[in-house]
């Protein structure tokens, strides 16, 4: 890596406002990388290069007259695709959307946008978010820039490779039951989840409505914090987001962590978790421990039940919301002649869904038909209040939770795509806090003895990102595990 390469948002930041480089020179170096190491790692699916320099200079005027609208401003990043990006192609990795270009910016993208965000293109996913490791995009694998051989995680496989082999400083993701925080943890770099409804979901690709959240990808908790800041708070197309006041999260980054309560639930160390991922998350506790903070055992009962509802509630949400995926309203029109309006349908998503989206369609729809609603969808729902009920009472004794990520380091490509079981527990302690609507965080706490990255999982009430955010940046502050950079 460069120099530029190599530096934080925040320090990118800061070098634009002392002049030591402009906008434009960013954003160059980061599109010259993206030209060289793209084709192997494959993280982005389109890259916007006019657009990009275009807005890079628009930015280098704002910084010669000292008028940078905030610290976003001339800093590049990349979008996962399933984020409508104006008059630029959004697939949501599918053929179905092949050719798709929205007239319009999702909320976050122009919040960002008018933020000053030089947008370098759009980032590889798991086909409409559905997968765990980006195997199942219909544009190609995105490969760890740990280890070519591995996945980099899913479904924001794309913007966390991004992240972290240098091809953007930050990058926005999705995150429905792990597809940021996995991702993250797998790439070595910091990754956040919002409080369900914290941040607009309005202009993203819907997979499961009542679980979708939006946050973003960086290599410090600080920089994730600026643009979480930048992009949270209500919006009138989204009534999921509630009017909460968006609080100054660098402001509380600092602050002393003595005398605060971690709760460790033991439901999350059991069998099947990787003996270096639970050393390494034990490492993690002691340097906690010795910031003054207490740790606790705590259990959550629940939390078994937790992907088994999931397998339940969001393919049953999907369904609905790819029936849109019908080649009139959206889609690609079918090869070939149709019958009737039946037949183009039937066409249309059979040469458009990949195999996984497929799988996922017809499991919610056999669990929300007649004379199984009540015994599938409407149980799930009974079972998922029953999780959120055993992390309030948790969160009643302890401050935040720590946990593992993921049950092992990134695995090798293809080691789980023939068994769909083996895949869905890969996400079975992201699971429980999108199905209560909590945040958190992932950052690097080390690496596996194969030289992979490990990530430590922070959760928190919520709209407690202030907090997870001051937990996750005094960790980083005394470790520098988040420094570490791919050979790439």
């Amino acid at each position: 890596m460069s120099q530029l390469d190599q530096l934080t948002l925040k320090k990118a930041a800061e070098g634009i406002r002392s002049g030591e480089f402009k906008p434009s020179e960013l954003t160059k170096s980061l599109l010259e990388r993206i030209k060289r190491i793209n084709p192997d790692v494959n993280s982005y699916l389109t890259v916007t290069e006019e657009q990009a320099m275009e807005a890079a200079s628009r930015a280098d005027v704002r910084a010669s007259k000292g008028e940078l609208i905030g610290l976003l401003d001339g800093i590049p990043a990349g979008v996962k695709d399933i984020f409508n990006t104006k008059g630029v192609r959004s697939t949501s990795a599918s053929k179905i959307l092949d050719n798709f270009i929205p007239p319009y910016d999702a909320t976050s993208v122009l919040r960002l946008k008018n933020q000053g965000m030089i947008m370098l293109g759009k980032t590889n996913t798991d086909e409409f978010a559905c997968g765990g490791s980006t195997e199942y995009s219909a544009y190609g694998v995105t490969k760890n820039p740990w280890n070519y051989e591995c996945v980099a995680g899913g479904s924001s496989g794309g913007s966390a490779a991004a992240v972290a082999a240098g091809l953007g400083y930050y990058a926005l993701g999705s995150d429905t039951g792990g597809s940021i925080r996995q991702p993250a943890s797998f790439c070595g770099v910091t990754g956040v989840k919002v409080t369900y409804g914290r941040v607009s979901r309005s202009g993203v690709t819907a997979m499961a409505s009542s679980l979708d959240t939006i946050g973003a990808f960086a290599r410090t908790v600080e920089d994730a914090a600026i643009v979480i800041g930048a992009m949270a708070g209500n919006d009138e197309k989204d009534s999921t987001t509630p009017d909460v006041v968006v609080p100054d999260y660098l402001s509380s980054l600092e602050n002393d962590l003595a005398g605060k309560t971690i709760g460790v639930p033991s439901e999350y160390f059991s069998e099947g978790l990787d003996s270096e991922v639970e050393a390494k998350i034990r490492e993690a506790l002691k340097v906690y421990e010795s910031l003054g903070c207490k740790i606790k055992e705590v259990s959550l009962p629940y939390t078994k039940y937790a992907v088994a509802i999931y397998y339940i509630i969001m393919p049953a949400e999907l369904s609905a919301n790819l029936s849109r995926m019908d080649g009139i309203r959206f889609g690609i029109k079918p090869d070939g002649e149709v019958e009737d309006i039946l037949d183009q349908y039937y066409k249309t998503r059979n040469q458009g869904f990949g195999d996984e989206v497929k799988r996922r369609i017809l499991t919610g729809t056999y669990v929300l038909s007649a004379g199984y609603f009540d015994a599938y969808y409407k149980k799930a729902q009974k079972v998922r209040t029953l999780i959120i009920e055993d992390f309030a009472k948790v969160f009643q004794d302890v401050d935040v939770l720590m946990t593992p990520v993921a049950p092992t380091p990134a695995f090798k490509i293809g080691a789980n795509t023939s068994d769909p079981l083996s895949m869905y527990l890969q996400d079975s302690y992201t699971i429980p806090a999108s199905v209560a609507g909590l945040a958190g965080v992932s950052i690097p706490c080390g690496f596996s003895s194969a030289g992979l990255p490990i990530g430590l999982q922070i959760i928190g009430p919520q709209f407690s990102e202030s907090e997870i955010f001051n937990f996750g940046h005094r960790y980083q502050m005394e470790t520098d595990w988040h420094e570490k950079r791919p050979n790439v």
